[in-house]
């Protein structure tokens, strides 16, 4: 029961957002199509806990945000220099997480960064691809990998398990990158 109020109230609070205007008759619509969605739509429960970790999730916000700054000054340059002839091209990432969560929030990152975006998710073969702007020699494919494997275990870092940062360590270790705390 607490869930469900707990996503009532969220629903509720992004229908206000969406309208723009705090009246009661904004509030009570969204509790009745908070409560349609959720009764249509129910989540199915969660499984395994979320471990809450602030500081790494605080650095991963902080890495993210750096990383979007880079990322944009990255597609200005190639849009300015390079035009219509600016190259991107998709790369094969092994994908370090077999959690469904993680996998979200890893494709959820990588997507926020300007010039790069996740293709498709192949976790039965543990690869996913990753199109990238500003690929213009062999160095860039590795440079795109080691990037995305440090995007991988930022996220996992902030809300996987103890056993999913161990896998992912393994994994990076098995890429041949170094990991970086």
């Amino acid at each position: 029961m607490r869930r469900r109020l707990t996503q009532l109230f969220w629903l509720t609070v992004v229908w206000v957002l969406l309208w723009g205007t705090l009246s009661p008759a904004t509030i009570v619509g969204g509790v009745i199509v908070a409560g349609i969605v959720t009764w249509l739509f129910p989540l199915p429960p969660m499984r395994d806990h979320v471990p809450l970790r602030p500081l790494r999730l605080l650095a991963l916000a902080g890495y993210m945000a750096v990383d979007m700054f880079r990322s944009a000054a990255g597609v200005a340059w190639e849009a300015v220099w390079h035009g219509p002839r600016a190259r991107a091209g998709i790369v094969a990432v092994p994908l370090l997480s077999g959690s469904a969560r993680a996998v979200a929030l890893i494709a959820g990152a990588v997507t926020l960064s300007p010039g790069s975006y996740v293709l498709q998710i192949d976790r039965g073969r543990g690869t996913f691809w990753v199109y990238a702007l500003g690929m213009r020699g062999e160095g860039d494919v590795e440079r795109v990998r080691r990037a995305m494997l440090l995007m991988q275990r930022k996220v996992i870092a902030a809300v996987g398990t103890a056993g999913e940062l161990a896998d992912c360590d393994r994994g990076i270790a098995a890429a041949g990158t170094e990991k970086t705390p």
